[in-house]
């Protein structure tokens, strides 16, 4: 015998006594509100196709189909489990569906359980999507009620992920069902209204223009946001708009130095920040704060000078608690509000710092900042690792910081280890901070105090070298991410910059010539540039470059033709002449040019170019050729004097510009 009649109602519900439903149905939804134990027991005993059954049968009484709506949401509003239980029952699709009625009591309980549906983490958001009616139909509905309004921007707020699914919104019309309900008297319906536009704006350029163009009662939409910044609305709808504000900026719909930003925005992100904030609203007031000003250094020093906010972020880091405090979340999960905000205070410093010398210092100097950039890196969160090395990347920009601060500490041997042992997310700005790490003045090539500006192979430490920093630069050239062949191709350019010879062979042997000459290939200008510039820096040094040429030497000479004759940049074109110009400095590796008459003629060519920088670096290279200090000088100079070498330089002395005029003078002077 059934005690408390859970079996009697479960059994009328299944039973096909209409005169019991109703009445059965009422008893379960009494039953589950608030109990989770009662709700498992519900979804195990078969109830959940019965109430789908009904809602989707219009010949069934409506207030019985309302009333299995409601029971659903109330099951929804329990576990996880629950809410798989009903998406795998195709709950979605049969309340999508009745949605078409005309009854309001029966819609607004259809979208109470979806709203519930797509809060949860494993939404079946696509299914918003599959069927081309249901965002029009939504839309169309929107306005029947402040329950259709709070429920429908809730749901579009979360399913709206992608590219393509913010321009199903806006091209269904939403922007314009939207914006009156920014001036909505009903809190509920602003704030995921808000939500829904920062969702649909963000980093996508045409829906942004299209959301700041657009006007309610004549008044554009980033007016009526701007309304939502005051101070006497409340402090989490001062932040949504503020957030709205930032991505219509960022998405190219309102200019950085618009009063809107600078003086509203920028201020209203920096208050959230303060601590009598909630801890929500610090962490995104700094996120949004870093966005805005990422990529905009007048806003950078804007902020900067604003309100103490460099020491304010400081105190982010110095957080210790993980319970959640006075915060305005609903999610029963504990937060590490101490991560959380260190995060958020190494991505707001990146920004800060990204461009201007000065505010590094600042930022630099805040107490122990180092010692807790190391720390996030070492840390186990992602989140906080990324911070850290954004933060990092961003302070290693800095000729001053990286021969000063960061002698005083290791910062590469986290940093290499997430390389090697991190997530995939860190790849792109840790190896481009390793880039930084490894130029000649870092610590990171580990110079002593007293050492002269120009490095002595012996002075080095190979700590670095022994973390393999080779290896792992080398192979990211392999890399299918164009950013990531950049950066590791970069890397090594970096750490061939006035190498030991042993290094340089290490960084040939490693990355391999067959990879180094594909990378000339590459299709991005960028990776070919910057391969260019190792195959440089490796032919730097006499004693270096006729090593080297002996080994490569043929293999170099056939990528510089292969370049030459190609259809590339002036830049390209240059970087290729001066690694020639280089060649040619080498005592013996000369005669790989001297040589080769298509090379010369090529120079000749170059010299002769409309553009100076070519003529100049052609012009170098034949300066080199005939120095007339060096071994053989006398039969080279008359060897480019037969083929028109010294008349070409005598043609430019007339030359305008004054650094060539130089390069042809000295290069003349040296014929005998």
């Amino acid at each position: 015998m059934d005690v408390d009649g859970r079996m009697g109602m479960v059994d009328s519900i299944l039973s096909e006594n209409k005169d019991k439903w109703l009445e059965s149905m009422i008893q379960v939804k009494n039953r589950v509100i608030g109990n989770n134990k009662q709700k498992d027991e519900i979804i195990h005993q078969g109830v959940i196709p019965r109430l789908l059954q009904w809602i989707i049968d219009e010949d069934i009484p409506v207030e019985l189909r309302t009333e299995s709506a409601i029971v659903l949401g109330s099951l929804a509003k329990g576990t996880t489990e629950n809410i798989n239980c009903l998406v795998d029952s195709g709950c979605v699709a049969v309340l999508l569906k009745g949605l078409s009625s005309n009854n309001i009591k029966f819609i607004e309980a259809c979208l109470r359980c979806l709203r519930t549906i797509f809060l949860s983490e494993n939404s079946p958001l696509e299914q918003i999507y599959q069927d081309h009616t249901v965002i029009p139909h939504l839309i169309n509905i929107l306005s029947k009620s402040f329950c259709t309004q709070e429920c429908i921007t809730t749901i579009f707020s979360n399913c709206c992920k992608t590219a393509d699914h913010q321009n199903a919104l806006s091209r269904n019309g939403a922007i314009a069902a939207l914006a009156p309900l920014l001036c909505s008297s009903s809190y509920k319906v602003q704030m995921p209204t808000l939500k829904c536009f920062a969702v649909l704006c963000y980093e996508n350029e045409t829906v942004s223009k299209a959301a700041a163009t657009a006007t309610y009662n004549g008044e554009s939409i980033p007016n009526l946001l701007l309304r939502l910044l005051s101070r006497d609305k409340p402090s989490e709808m001062q932040m949504a708009a503020a957030k709205c504000l930032t991505y219509l900026c960022r998405g190219g719909a309102i200019p950085t130095h618009c009063p809107t930003i600078q003086n509203k925005t920028l201020s209203t992100l920096i208050r959230m920040c303060k601590k009598d904030r909630t801890l929500e609203e610090n962490v995104e007031g700094a996120e949004t704060l870093a966005y805005l000003i990422e990529e905009d250094a007048n806003l950078q020093t804007l902020a900067s000078i604003s309100d103490h906010i460099i020491k304010t972020l400081a105190d982010y880091l110095r957080y210790t608690s993980v319970q959640q405090i006075n915060t305005r979340s609903t999610n029963r999960k504990v937060v590490n509000w101490s991560n959380e905000l260190k995060q958020a205070a190494f991505r707001a410093f990146a920004s800060l710092g990204a461009n201007d010398e000065e505010i590094r210092k600042k930022i630099i100097e805040t107490e122990n900042l180092m010692e807790h950039i190391v720390n996030g890196m070492n840390c186990s969160d992602l989140k906080v690792q990324m911070g850290a090395v954004r933060c990092l990347h961003s302070l290693s920009r800095s000729v001053q910081q990286l021969r000063t601060t960061f002698q005083d500490h290791t910062v590469w041997k986290p940093l290499m280890n997430l390389m090697n042992n991190g997530s995939k997310e860190l790849l792109p700005v840790a190896s481009s901070t390793l880039c930084n790490l490894l130029l000649e003045f870092s610590p990171g090539r580990e110079r002593p105090a007293s050492e002269s500006p120009r490095l002595s192979v012996s002075q080095k430490n190979k700590a670095c070298l022994e973390a393999g920093a080779i290896n792992i630069l080398a192979k990211l050239t392999s890399r299918s991410e164009g950013d990531l062949r950049l950066n590791g191709i970069w890397g090594l350019m970096n750490m061939a910059f006035q190498a030991d010879l042993s290094v340089k062979i290490q960084i040939v042997d490693v990355i391999g010539t067959e990879q180094l000459f594909r990378l000339l290939s590459d299709p991005d200008p960028a990776v070919l540039i910057k391969t260019l510039g190792l195959i440089r820096n490796l032919l730097a040094g006499r004693t270096d470059i006729d090593h080297l040429m002996k080994i490569y030497g043929s293999q170099i000479m056939q990528a510089v033709v292969f370049i030459l004759e190609g259809d590339h940049v002036v830049e390209i074109k240059e970087q290729t002449l001066c690694i020639l110009t280089n060649v040619a400095d080498g005592d013996e590796a000369k005669e790989f040019i001297m040589g080769n008459e298509d090379v010369l003629k090529k120079l000749m060519t170059y010299m002769l170019h409309t553009n100076v920088k070519l003529q100049i670096a052609a012009t170098s290279c034949i300066s080199n050729l005939v120095w007339n200090e060096q071994e053989g000088a006398y039969n080279r100079q008359a060897k480019l004097r037969d083929l028109g070498i010294q008349k070409l330089l005598q043609q430019l002395l007339s030359a305008n510009d004054a650094v060539l005029f130089d390069k042809v003078k000295t290069a003349l002077q040296q014929f005998t």
